[in-house]
């Protein structure tokens, strides 16, 4: 069944969606393509705690890796550019071009990006670590402020950094 919750966070309110209890969907209040309402399942108080608790750990500085099951929708090349994406260490970044080339594809840059910009799982499939070639923070569907917060944060900057 799938279901809802709201929750708090540094960078504002944000969405989480289950299937059964596994997240497929983690989306931020103003994002350029939002699910549709009726996608969301629904809304149940204090549903995917285990979610909930690894995402406050990590604002706080204290994860730097999720463990938690995972069960985003989309097509066979997304699912593998998400996948990579899932690969980038924590505090590190790769362009757009280097996903691509990771994928056996290095051609494919603006596929990955279009990939990037549809993750339904932002911060946990860490699209927010994909720059552009030249090392500038762009593209980013929850805003370059949230973007750079995230990295910031990663990098040692704390929360203070933006929000």
């Amino acid at each position: 069944m799938r279901t809802h919750t709201v929750i708090d966070s540094p960078i504002g309110p944000l969405t989480l969606v289950g299937d059964d209890d596994v997240l497929c969907g983690l989306y931020m209040q103003t994002r350029r393509h939002p699910p549709a309402a009726d996608a969301l399942g629904e809304h149940v108080h204090g549903a995917l705690a285990e979610t909930t608790e690894q995402l406050g750990e990590y604002f706080a500085g204290e994860r730097d890796r999720f463990t938690l099951p995972l069960a985003p929708h989309g097509t066979p090349f997304q699912l593998s550019v998400w996948d990579r994406l899932r690969a980038i260490p924590y505090g590190r970044t790769r362009s757009y071009a280097d996903v691509a080339a990771q994928l056996g594809r290095p051609s494919a840059v603006r596929a990955v990006a279009a990939a990037n910009g549809r993750n339904p799982i932002s911060i946990i499939v860490p699209c927010h670590r994909v720059i552009g070639s030249d090392g500038r923070l762009v593209g980013y569907g929850g805003g370059l402020a949230r973007k750079e917060f995230l990295l910031s944060l990663e990098a040692g900057g704390g929360q203070d950094a933006l929000f």
